[in-house]
């Protein structure tokens, strides 16, 4: 019975907003804006982002952004993923203060010391996986279970939290939320968005009960087993004039630390393994180089810090997975100030974004770009700028050393475990937005025997 009424005034606010296009467009015509189409409000090109967006790209458009982070432009997401992910309270926040915040806390958490203890931790957490979730089987699907392993080993390194039913707790409702994240925005009953808001409500009590029961352990001096863990830090921490972040501030850090850590690390795990299999000199490579650590080990005996830093092959073969299929695709900034660029003129309030696929498969910089070459990365590397899996410049992810950790001792226990071979050699992979092996990636096991 409203249907016409509410056509009628879709049509007007359709109209509305043209006019406001139209006025716009006239009044800019004497700026050089970057070339491309901004598209007609509602329909066409602004369907997905009703705003500005520059799209910079090669290593000098990262370079820009990346060395003009807090002078020109400053990191940003849409309102939409913070309404997923985080407390009502904290969306008005910009995405630049609570990065701020965020990594005043992690230094003390990823130093050198604190990592070194998360080795042998990585170690044991990677060979109960592989014994519970891959021996038992002739097949698995690589991407579901490097989820499952990545997300465990956060959850027991940021909260200390050991039992595999909790963590399911915390799973399930994470993947309706990272499902959702990038959707289309429409929060209505049976979406993907409406999905991840209530995976995140989910997440976010959860979270609140873990802190006030931590908070009540710290008080009665029994939380010295969790005092290596990012929580405790949080809650004993406090800035300089002597604050100490409330419940749900800290919640929100650790959901935004919860999707960072496992999310783009699995995706990586999970090509590594795609790789693995379909290069098998590079399987052995790695295999080789892996099997000198572990004869240099007794049996009881968990990796540590510097058989990590033997593993410089691997670690060549891993980079290669995350140039060909980068598990991050780039970032969002926002321009503070005008400013001009090779010429164009980016207007304060437009949105920004560099991307990996502009460097790392551009023949400019890595020569025969398609071929998996794990050489690239002897000596000093590529070029600065063009391998950027992990961003760069003050805003670079501060996490990347914790990624090579997980990385590497997973490949280490994979490969010195299991022979494999791709059940779909022909898989197909799609975006959202980390690439991911449409049928999960699922790999023919063999038990390898020495």
């Amino acid at each position: 019975m409203d249907f016409f009424p509410n056509l009628l005034h879709l049509a007007l606010l359709s109209i509305s907003f043209s006019l406001i296009f139209l006025n716009y467009k006239q009044k800019s015509t004497r700026a050089k804006f970057p070339p491309g189409k901004k598209g007609w409000p509602i329909i066409g090109e602004t369907l997905e982002f009703v705003m500005n967006l520059a799209v910079f790209c090669g290593a000098q458009g990262n370079k820009f952004l990346f060395s003009k982070e807090n002078k020109y432009v400053t990191s940003w997401w849409p309102r939409s993923m913070k309404k997923a992910l985080l407390f009502p309270e904290a969306l008005g926040n910009s995405s630049k203060e609570e990065s701020t915040i965020m990594r005043s806390f992690l230094p003390e958490f990823l130093k050198p010391e604190a990592l070194q203890y998360y080795v042998p931790i990585m170690d044991s957490m990677a060979k109960e996986h592989l014994e519970l979730d891959w021996s038992p089987y002739n097949k698995v699907k690589v991407f579901p279970l490097s989820k499952k392993y990545t997300f465990a080993l956060a959850c027991r390194l940021f909260m200390s939290i050991k039992d595999p039913n909790h963590v399911t707790r915390f799973a399930d409702p994470f993947a309706l939320v990272t499902a959702g994240l990038m959707s289309v925005p429409i929060n209505f009953p049976g979406t993907a968005f409406n999905s991840a808001i209530k995976g995140g409500k989910i997440i976010r009590h959860e979270l609140l009960s873990i802190i006030k029961q931590r908070k009540k352990e710290l008080s009665e001096n029994k939380g010295s087993s969790a005092a290596h863990d990012l929580l405790t830090r949080m809650l004993l921490a406090s800035d300089e004039n002597g604050r100490v972040m409330n419940e749900k501030e800290i919640a929100n850090k650790i959901i935004g630390l919860l999707i960072a850590s496992h999310d783009t690390t699995s995706t990586a795990i999970t090509f590594v393994v795609n790789y693995l299999a379909e290069f098998p000199q590079v399987y052995h490579d790695v295999l080789k180089e892996q099997k000198e650590i572990a004869k240099s080990k007794g049996p009881k005996d968990l990796l540590n810090w510097d058989d990590i830093q033997k593993m410089k092959y691997s670690w060549n073969v891993a980079c290669e997975a995350m140039r060909l299929s980068p598990p991050a695709q780039g970032a969002f900034r926002e321009a503070t100030v005008d400013f001009t660029y090779a010429g164009f003129k980016i207007p304060k309030g437009w949105k920004t974004y560099w991307t990996a696929h502009s460097t790392h498969k551009n023949p400019k910089y890595f020569q025969d770009p398609e071929k998996f070459d794990p050489s690239r990365f002897d000596g000093n590397g590529p070029t600065p700028y063009t391998f950027v899996p992990f961003g760069g410049g003050p805003r670079m992810c501060p996490g990347k050393e914790y990624a090579r950790l997980e990385i590497l001792v997973f490949m280490h226990n994979v490969v010195t475990k299991f022979k494999w071979e791709k059940a779909n050699p022909n898989e197909q992979i799609t975006y959202n937005p980390s690439p991911i092996p449409v049928n999960g990636l699922p790999v023919n096991l063999e038990i390898r025997k020495f």
